[in-house]
């Protein structure tokens, strides 16, 4: 299948590991020009803009920061003079609740605030950045990295889930935005527990327990949830839109 990638220029926010590197990765693989932001791994970033090739361009973006998300479609704008696709990746993860799963109400205000205003913040202003440019050229792709928490709960994960649930609201309705003004489509992924190569810790310890939920009796990678946000995020995709879209291996 040709996804028509070819030219086009996709920023992936949170690239330098995880699944946003397989996603990058995979994007470069179909001909696109491709972003690759990271906000503390600048070498991990480098080795994924070298998997990719002369058509990577590394920038750091840290989502908290003030002018980030201009700062960002700027430096796109100036490589390439077009944004094509957005996959908002990157993640602000939010200090363990003082007393562990049963404490969330003792989280101090300062630290779960953060972890809600900057992961909903962080893809709203970043989205409303690179907005015009796809309204101007009449063609974009949006695709929001969200969790199968917010559908299924986890003690502990309360303001995680918070932002990540906003993040549904804020795509289908401007999926009807961004939809009358041309071929624009905005989705939401749910990813459930997937193995990456930064969170071994984590499959190792709750892994057997997420795959005996699975129809697959198993944890998917990351490159399996990556072909579904690089399908989404194509030319190939005419018609999903404003859809939250679960890649579980159905769990």
């Amino acid at each position: 299948m040709d996804l028509g990638l070819q030219g086009r220029t996709v920023v992936v926010t949170g690239a330098s590991g995880g699944i946003g590197r397989h996603v990058a990765a995979q994007f470069g693989a179909e001909g696109a020009d491709v972003v690759v932001t990271y906000r503390e791994s600048k070498d991990d970033a480098a080795r994924v803009a070298e998997e990719i090739g002369g058509r990577a361009l590394v920038v750091r973006y840290d989502q908290t920061e003030d002018g980030a998300a201009d700062g960002l479609r700027d430096a796109v704008l100036a490589w390439t003079g077009r944004i094509d696709v957005l996959v908002n990746n990157a993640v602000t993860w939010g200090p363990p609740d003082p007393d562990g799963p049963r404490g969330f109400e003792n989280q101090p205000d300062a630290a779960w605030l953060d972890v809600v205003r900057s992961n909903v913040e962080g893809a709203v202003r970043l989205t409303r950045a690179v907005a015009p440019a796809m309204r101007e050229q009449r063609w974009g792709r949006l695709v929001h990295l969200s969790s199968t928490l917010v559908r299924d709960g986890e003690a502990g994960t309360e303001y995680y889930a918070t932002a990540k649930a906003a993040l549904h609201g804020f795509s289908r309705t401007v999926a009807f935005a961004l939809g009358q003004d041309g071929d624009i489509l905005s989705n939401v992924v749910l990813p459930a527990l997937t193995r990456t190569v930064r969170n071994g810790m984590i499959t190792d310890a709750f892994g057997d327990g997420y795959a005996g939920r699975s129809a697959l009796g198993r944890l998917l990678e990351a490159r399996e949830v990556a072909n579904a946000i690089v399908y989404l995020g194509s030319a190939a995709n005419t018609g999903i839109t404003g859809q939250e879209v679960a890649v579980t291996g159905g769990a």
